[in-house]
């Protein structure tokens, strides 16, 4: 069994090398696929749209252009007054937001890349990866992909991530200034 096992890669990879002058063996009873379109965006890439005519909800003009105009973002543990780049871009139909942050010193790192679903009134709805790279600590990594709820409370200039504790029992401010 464990000679099968380590032949199996072996016997795929020279499959996969075979000579292209020699067409591989068809079977005539399975029709060849049919070419519909474009194949589907990529599972791992979240700033594509999950289905075709997927767009970006806009309900709040305010904050939409809040975000197209944001002033930066931040973690608390890498720095509260030393913003990273957030950069909204409105597609023809689904907006999209790469965001990220650098400690001055270490290796803290903040990065959030994916599509921005809905606008609202004081918040917006995010389906995309959120990574927490070296900070608080060296060596803790945090990544999430999923839909993610940001919103403005209390009056303050920011919108401010929900989901707090998200990975390892540890509270991320993640701020969206503008």
């Amino acid at each position: 069994m464990a000679r099968l096992v380590l032949l199996l890669p072996l016997a795929l990879l020279a499959a996969c090398t075979a000579s292209a002058d020699v067409p591989p063996p068809q079977d005539a009873s399975i029709p060849p696929p049919e070419h519909v379109g474009p194949p589907p965006a990529a599972v791992s890439d979240p700033a594509q749209p999950a289905w075709p005519g997927e767009v970006t909800n806009v309900l709040s003009q305010t904050d939409a252009q809040r975000l197209l105009a944001n002033k930066g973002v931040t973690l608390q543990w890498i720095d509260w007054d030393r913003r990273g780049a957030a950069v909204v871009t409105p597609g023809e139909a689904l907006w999209t937001l790469r965001a990220a942050q650098s400690a001055r010193q270490g290796k803290g790192r903040l990065i959030l890349d994916g599509a921005i679903l809905e606008i609202g009134e004081g918040y917006f709805t995010f389906r995309g990866t959120i990574r927490i790279a070296d900070t608080p600590d060296p060596g803790r990594m945090c990544e999430a992909t999923k839909t993610w709820h940001f919103a403005v409370t209390q009056n303050r200039k920011y919108y401010r991530l929900r989901e707090f504790e998200w990975c390892d029992d540890l509270t991320d401010y993640i701020d969206i200034y503008f």
